[in-house]
């Protein structure tokens, strides 16, 4: 399997996060959508984005293959969010994640990229089946996991975690 690899969608570069990522994933992870429906993962300085992505999203990378994408857009460059898959303890098989800035929620950005993620993590990943979390009050969440083709299977409550979360699944055909 091919590691590492950066993806292209009609709109969008998706390549694998880097600590060079660490000043745009401090800013979205403090922007008011993260906190109200992700949480507030205390990432207020550059070098707690860095640790962060070195701890946590870098070695995912290493072990799996595949991880957290951040997304560009091919005209002019900017960073508007990410999606990825994410190995979260609790949860049995990956979890499809994404998050845009403020400023590009609403574009079809996060569909335009966990759709391409969707058609590979078969294809190319050798994923047999993909889940989604998401908080209840986050209705963008559920439509998009929805109109991906993943199915609610009640709540989960994850890990040292008080809140229950919706999960969603999707198993891939043989």
């Amino acid at each position: 399997m091919p590691r590492f690899m950066c993806f292209k969608t009609e709109r969008l570069w998706l390549k694998p996060t880097r600590v060079e990522d660490a000043a745009f994933l401090r800013q979205l992870m403090n922007s008011p959508g993260w906190l109200q429906y992700i949480g507030d993962r205390q990432i207020y300085t550059l070098l707690a984005a860095e640790r962060y992505i070195e701890e946590k999203i870098l070695p995912q990378q290493v072990r799996l293959g595949f991880g957290a994408y951040t997304l560009f857009l091919q005209e002019g460059g900017a960073r508007v969010g990410v999606c990825g898959f994410y190995d979260r303890i609790g949860i049995d098989g990956v979890d499809i994640g994404f998050a845009l800035l403020p400023e590009f929620a609403g574009q079809g950005y996060a569909w335009e990229a966990a759709s391409h993620l969707k058609q590979i993590a078969f294809e190319l990943f050798g994923l047999k089946k993909i889940s989604g979390i998401t908080k209840a009050e986050n209705l963008a969440s559920q439509r998009l996991l929805e109109k991906l083709g993943l199915v609610c299977q009640g709540e989960i409550l994850l890990p040292h975690e008080a809140e229950p979360l919706l999960l969603y699944e999707l198993h891939f055909e043989i």
